[in-house]
């Protein structure tokens, strides 16, 4: 009877252990070019449904692209997923401005509810990373990239503030654990995200203080979502209009549209492993192009294919099907 009883109590131990998260969720900034492509809103479901599960912190939703709906956009979503109050900001002075053709961020703010009209009411970029990142645990931070590199090469030039005593790049390397970027093309390329600011782009990779993980073009490429999530009759959410409208006006989304940014929110939250290996050493620009050396002791990652790309892209559609408030 003792030995039965001793069973049952282990039993009941481990099944409260593998019930309790076994890491702490992820502190994480997103900084996305949301609106001439519409992965960016499928990533931002994923983030906010990693963030329900318990596995991810959003400190900041932050915009690289300047076009008056982007942060409207983004407001949007936060307001959807529960999280209105999630701090927000957009580049300021010289940056990209960049419409979606397909109009859908038009769609989003005429129909679901934000209290940010236009981007223009949006703080400084720059100075709302250094807010949030001044009152973090060193080495805390993962900052996920799914646009331009405007806003991070202006973090790195920015100057001791009112927030912290530190510069930039000292500040950064203080508190940031990595950076995940969905950039450039491997082992070489040219990819939009890099090429649209060339000029911050190269600043930025070159002089960044902690290890960057690359998610590639052709990673993405590969995983095409949406379908699944537009035949969902009992989903209603601001993700399934996107994908809905936008997938039919172009004939290489009939499949689904190519994920390359939720493969980067994905990483940064649930680490490399089991989806994907990686390759070390240093990325190089040259005029908005890429390449590639290998250095076993460079401090750049690229992901390489490991998982099915069947089962990562059910994965990914699975979260962005998510809806506020489930785990």
């Amino acid at each position: 009877m003792k030995s039965i009883l001793t069973l049952i109590l282990v039993a009941a131990t481990l099944v409260s252990t593998a019930q309790k998260s076994p890491e702490k969720p992820v502190s994480i900034i997103l900084d996305t070019d949301i609106g001439p492509d519409y992965d960016d809103v499928g990533a931002m479901a994923v983030l906010h449904a990693l963030a329900d599960k318990g596995e991810a912190r959003p400190l900041a939703v932050i915009a690289s692209n300047q076009h008056e709906l982007v942060v409207p956009t983004i407001d949007v979503l936060n307001t959807y997923f529960g999280r209105p109050n999630l701090p927000t900001g957009v580049t300021k002075g010289p940056g990209v401005v960049d419409p979606a053709w397909q109009k859908w961020p038009e769609m989003l703010v005429a129909t679901y509810p934000h209290k940010i009209r236009s981007s223009n009411e949006a703080p400084d970029a720059v100075a709302v990373y250094r807010q949030i990142l001044a009152k973090q645990p060193n080495g805390s931070v993962t900052i996920v990239t799914v646009g331009f590199l405007s806003n991070i090469a202006n973090l790195l030039d920015s100057k001791p503030d009112r927030y912290s005593k530190l510069d930039g790049k000292a500040l950064v390397k203080q508190k940031v654990k990595e950076l995940v970027s969905m950039a450039g093309a491997f082992p070489k390329g040219r990819e939009f995200n890099v090429y649209k600011d060339s000029v911050a782009s190269e600043k930025a990779f070159a002089n960044w203080p902690t290890p960057v993980i690359f998610s590639g073009f052709e990673i993405g490429k590969q995983i095409k979502t949406g379908p699944r999530l537009v035949a969902n009759q009992d989903l209603k959410s601001p993700v399934k209009d996107v994908f809905a409208l936008c997938m039919p006006k172009a004939k290489q989304d009939n499949d689904g549209r190519m994920s390359w940014d939720q493969t980067a929110v994905l990483v940064a939250i649930r680490g490399v492993e089991p989806y994907y290996g990686l390759k070390r050493g240093r990325f190089v620009i040259n005029g908005g192009s890429n390449s590639w050396q290998d250095d076993p002791n460079g401090s750049h990652y690229y992901l390489t294919e490991k998982m099915p790309v069947a089962q990562v892209t059910e994965e990914i559609e699975s979260l962005m099907m998510h809806q506020p408030g489930q785990k």
